[in-house]
């Protein structure tokens, strides 16, 4: 990548799922721009950290942990910021896009679905807003999902928390403004992560979603890089409560 955002250098950047698709480019993007980085997920994100110093000479700071557990959330932003420093950069990321139907889900599922999509936004925060009002200011970014501008089937639950992001940012970027805290929503489109290839991307669904995009090349992860750089940085210092679509030209805002 051949852009540089000088004022990232030395800002600890936070990423919740940063160890895999999505969230490990940007871990990868944010460390090519000298930031310190540290992230939590699930599973074991290891070897991603052994691989990622070998290319840049910069270890990314992991700590394991199930975000449905806030407890735990707030302990790993303790420890990173114990590690690393106050947050600086706030990239609220980790989701899951399970499928599932109206009538198969229970409240139990309900619940955990936003336990994983939603409620941690809110949450991480919360942590955040006090460190970086202490500072002079910070960015938070929210991962939404364009599946919610589409109106897409199959996934209900997880279409609401995605529309629920936007509001729940809307609403942040004016209490958090006077701190000099601002908030955005990145929306990408369908990004063909692994796990997307793996589970949900046939040839023909493939082939039926090019079709919408104006610009006929399917996204990678990597695509959702510059993007989330210029949203953390000074570049885009004036913007706040806004959301921004990554897409290919799929929908349409404004």
């Amino acid at each position: 990548m051949d852009f540089i955002f000088k004022d990232l250098k030395d800002k600890h950047v936070f990423i919740t799922g940063g160890g895999s698709g999505i969230g490990a480019a940007l871990t990868e993007g944010f460390i090519n721009q000298g930031a310190k980085v540290s992230f939590v997920q699930r599973s074991d994100a290891s070897a991603f950290c052994d691989e990622i110093e070998n290319k840049t000479n910069s270890r990314p700071h992991f700590i394991k942990c199930d975000l449905t557990d806030i407890e735990s959330v707030k302990q790993a932003m303790e420890e990173a910021q114990i590690a690393l420093g106050d947050i600086d950069i706030l990239v609220n990321n980790a989701g899951n896009d399970v499928r599932h139907s109206l009538s198969g889900m229970s409240v139990e599922d309900w619940d955990h679905n936003h336990a994983v999509n939603l409620r941690p936004y809110f949450f991480t925060s919360q942590f955040v807003a006090p460190f970086m009002k202490k500072n002079g200011g910070g960015s938070i970014i929210n991962y939404s999902s364009a599946s919610y501008m589409m109106g897409n089937a199959g996934y209900p639950a997880y279409v609401a928390a995605n529309a629920a992001i936007t509001g729940l940012t809307r609403a942040l970027a004016r209490e958090l403004g006077s701190d000099n805290i601002r908030v955005n929503a990145l929306v990408p489109g369908w990004v063909l992560t692994q796990k997307q290839l793996d589970q949900w991307a046939s040839p023909e669904d493939l082939a039926d979603h090019l079709k919408k995009q104006c610009l006929k090349t399917h996204l990678v992860s990597e695509d959702m890089v510059g993007s989330t750089l210029f949203l953390a940085s000074n570049a885009s210092k004036m913007m706040t409560g806004q959301v921004l679509v990554v897409d290919g030209g799929v929908v349409v805002t404004g």
